[in-house]
C-alpha cells in the first residue's frame, strides 16, 4: 500500500524565515514529531548541506526505534527541500515547500512511502499517524518560530 499524505499551514512569517529554520537539519528534533536525533552524515558535492547531502535520523514511530537516511534530491531555498530515503525500513519521499501567502508563508509537508513487509499490514494506521504527525510538525514549527 502506498502512503501519500500532505499537511499545510499558514505561518505569519516570511518564507525566508520559515524555510531557514525548517530546512536546517539541526532543528529537526525540535519540531519534527518523533525525531530524536538528526546528523549530517554526508555532505553535498560542493560541501555542506544541499543536493546529494544525507541526513541520518533516529525516530520513534508506532513504538519502534527507526533509523533512516534521507538524501537531498532537490534544494532551492526558500521554496523547496525534497528528500528521498536511501536507508531505512521503507522507501520514503519527504517534500517541504514554502510559498508566499498574504498572511505570511504557506508551509506544506508531503510524505510518500511504500509500506512493505511488516509495515504493509499497518499501512492504514501508518497513513493516519503520518497525517497526524506532519500536521503537528507544522504546528510545532509555527510555535517554535513565533515563541518570544
Amino acid at each position: 500500500m502506498t502512503i501519500d499524505e500532505t499537511a499545510e499551514r499558514v505561518i505569519r512569517l516570511s518564507p525566508e524565515r520559515v524555510a531557514a529554520y525548517a530546512m536546517d537539519w539541526r532543528n529537526d528534533p525540535e519540531w519534527t514529531q518523533g525525531i530524536r536525533t538528526a546528523e549530517l552524515t554526508k555532505e553535498a558535492d560542493g560541501g555542506g548541506f544541499g543536493v546529494g547531502a544525507e541526513v541520518t535520523r533516529t525516530a520513534q514511530f508506532l513504538g519502534k526505534r527507526i533509523d533512516y537516511v534521507l538524501r537531498v534530491a532537490a534544494y532551492d531555498p526558500p521554496e523547496l527541500l525534497d528528500m528521498v530515503s536511501v536507508a531505512g525500513p521503507m522507501p520514503m519521499h519527504v517534500t517541504y515547500t514554502f510559498a508566499p501567502h498574504p498572511r505570511g508563508t504557506l508551509a506544506r509537508i508531503r510524505v510518500r512511502g511504500d509500506a512493505d513487509r511488516f509495515y504493509r499490514l499497518a499501512a492504514p494506521l501508518m497513513a493516519r499517524k503520518v497525517r497526524s504527525s506532519i500536521g503537528k510538525d507544522l504546528n510545532d514549527l509555527e510555535d517554535r518560530l513565533l515563541e518570544p
